[in-house]
């Protein structure tokens, strides 16, 4: 997402939202940055599987041993080739280890898309696509959508990080439900991604809070 697009963005949450636009002024420009190697979906969610649930070093050790045993991130192939104790002897649960078998085989047979066939293909299309993998949620491929393909219109109203950063700067007594902040946040589209950034920093204002390998 272009630095351009950043001002642009913010320019147009200020304006549709004075709360927002409180915050945008408290901590500055976005930092929301795409990808820049490019990755395919297929890497991104491998490496989004085994991030799942984990510590940030213990995670890096774990994708380290894999990328060691498969000579780089794991492709497709390689992984349908492995037995479970190959896998696990790498750090992965049993049922981590199930999930990147079938992202495997869902890359193969296509259900998981290149990078080229994903830009065809709107926001909720992939969703819908890549939810019915085992062990890949919403929120999982909303990061993808943001992150990997740099998406500018993601709000991902499950997310309990961005849905306290809208209970602080609305003055709420608890954090709205996801369907009504889906509601409420529809003047700040196209940009929602862009705001998301920034209810991510809302959340963590006054708090010592460690950096996020996903989130920023």
């Amino acid at each position: 997402m272009p630095a351009l697009s950043h001002r642009v963005a913010e320019r147009h949450l200020s304006e549709a939202d004075p709360d927002m636009a409180a915050l945008i002024r408290r901590v500055g420009r976005c930092r929301l940055t795409q990808d820049r190697e490019r990755r395919e979906p297929y890497d991104a969610l491998v490496r989004a599987v085994v991030y799942q649930q984990l510590h940030g070093r213990a995670a890096a050790a774990i994708l380290g041993r894999l990328e060691a045993a498969a000579g780089g991130l794991p492709s497709a192939e390689w992984l349908l080739e492995q037995d479970e104790g190959c896998l696990r002897g790498c750090g992965l649960s049993a049922r981590k280890a199930e999930t990147l078998q079938g992202l495997a085989r869902a890359r193969l047979d296509g259900t998981v898309p290149s990078r080229a066939q994903a830009a065809r293909l709107d926001d909720e299309k992939l969703i819908a696509r890549l939810i019915s993998l085992k062990g890949v949620g919403r929120w999982t491929v909303e990061m993808l959508l943001m992150f990997t393909l740099g998406r500018p219109d993601v709000m991902p109203v499950d997310d309990f990080g961005v849905r306290e950063g809208w209970r602080r700067i609305k003055g709420l007594d608890a954090q709205p439900k996801p369907r009504a902040l889906l509601e409420e946040s529809l003047p700040l589209a196209p940009w929602r991604s862009v705001a998301t950034w920034y209810l991510w920093r809302a959340s963590e204002e006054g708090r010592a809070v460690a950096a996020n390998v996903l989130t920023g």
